[in-house]
């Protein structure tokens, strides 16, 4: 739900350990390596989505020192995955600090889809694709077609195509479908 002014209220589902952190050091942030620890051998997967996320992150939104991946935070609570024994937190964050998105666009990501900025776009890409013999995923978990591989990795870039809008303000495009990335958490930002 948005707030008035410079900034929104976001929820972010966070294990107690992240908790504990951010309320004794003031400031948390997420690494690479609590990646593979959680997904273990699934996190080459994961991996392959976040580094590419964050490279088209860090235009947006420069993370500060020490910051290596995000956290997510979404617009509405019910979105915060709390199935893990996490806690939701209630957040005001500086628009400015937050790099915004579709969830769902970013769910296509994670399926290693091609994401574009239109249904016909992706629709091309993968009729092109069937013409081939291929699916997004011989592109992407193979390492035989780095061109294809490119043009899927470059149509990420549309996640963000309403992150600067929303950042300044303006309205959200699919309120219920918002998330946000966030490069750290901050004591200040807790509301509750």
């Amino acid at each position: 739900m948005a707030c008035p002014g410079d900034t929104i209220i976001l929820y972010s589902a966070q294990q107690p350990a992240v908790v504990q952190a951010l309320l004794r050091d003031g400031v948390c942030f997420s690494r690479e390596r609590y990646v593979k620890e959680k997904y273990g051998e699934g996190a080459a997967l994961f991996l392959t989505v976040y580094r590419s996320f964050c490279a088209y992150a860090r235009e947006l939104v420069p993370p500060p020192e020490g910051a290596e991946f995000p956290y997510w935070a979404f617009g509405a609570p019910e979105n915060a995955d709390l199935s893990g024994g996490g806690q939701l937190l209630k957040l005001r964050v500086p628009r400015a600090q937050a790099v915004f998105f579709d969830m769902y666009d970013f769910v296509r990501l994670l399926q290693l889809k091609y994401l574009g900025r239109s249904g016909k776009e992706r629709r091309a890409f993968e009729r092109e694709l069937s013409l081939r013999g291929l699916t997004c995923e011989d592109v992407m978990l193979t390492p035989f077609y780095p061109e294809l591989r490119g043009q899927v990795v470059r149509s990420w870039r549309a996640l963000f195509d309403h992150s600067e809008r929303v950042r300044a303000g303006g309205d959200i495009p699919k309120p219920g479908a918002l998330q946000a990335a966030l490069w750290c958490l901050r004591r200040e930002w807790l509301e509750e």
